[in-house]
């Protein structure tokens, strides 16, 4: 089976060259231009491995990989930047990423990336299945099955709570930008999908309530920030 790789990248003409590349060398391409929307694209695509680049429109590639990583915990993830200093690379490893290389790069190089990625994911089982129990307190969360159980309840969960609580999860006890929430999950930061993000959050603090050690915290002018004690 092809292996399929998700590739954010907007820079027109690279990106084209890229994506013809991929597929010549017998990969599966979804290429996306910025990262608007991109957990649906995520659910829907079910890629083997992340190809980012950084200086993205609209969602920084950092911000990007930690809502990629909060669904799959063991997707690999290859950064391209024009970004070399020590603090960027610490930072993109800290976002979530597990390779980094700068551009202007060999596109043999970054197959030869991919497929070390690759080879490393089979070696520690599958991203799906090392994804698929994420712990919240008293509760397991199952983003797969979109289903948060505890000892005495099991909550079935609407495709939006999926996806922001993934996304929250994947960043615990890290501040979550709400525009950066808002684009990952609707593709834009409207006032109406504004208005409706607050909604989906009252309903998951509502399905977290039995556990006072677990809490999303609103923080004014930020974003959100859920807590495990």
């Amino acid at each position: 089976m092809r292996k399929k790789i998700l590739y954010i990248e907007d820079e027109e003409f690279l990106g084209k060259i890229v994506r013809d590349t991929f597929e010549k060398e017998g990969y599966d391409v979804y290429w996306l231009k910025d990262g608007t929307g991109v957990m649906h694209i995520l659910e829907e695509y079910k890629p083997d491995v992340c190809v980012v680049d950084i200086m993205l429109p609209n969602v920084d590639g950092y911000a990007l990989a930690r809502n990629i990583k909060g669904v799959y915990p063991a997707m690999p993830l290859i950064f391209l930047t024009a970004k070399s200093e020590t603090e960027d690379v610490i930072k993109g490893f800290n976002s979530g990423g597990t390779d980094y290389i700068k551009k202007p790069f060999s596109l043999e190089e970054l197959i030869a990336r991919i497929e070390n990625q690759l080879h490393i994911l089979n070696g520690n089982g599958d991203k799906k299945e090392a994804g698929t129990e994420i712990n919240l307190g008293i509760y397991t969360f199952l983003p797969e099955k979109y289903e948060l159980h505890s000892k005495s309840r099991e909550i079935k969960l609407s495709n939006r709570d999926t996806e922001i609580l993934s996304i929250l999860a994947g960043n615990k006890n890290t501040v979550v930008e709400r525009k950066d929430l808002l684009m990952a999950v609707w593709g834009d930061d409207s006032y109406f999908n504004s208005r409706n993000l607050d909604v989906y959050i009252r309903k998951l603090r509502n399905y977290l309530a039995d556990d006072p050690s677990v809490q999303i915290k609103t923080l004014k002018g930020k974003g959100y920030l859920l807590i495990i004690e």
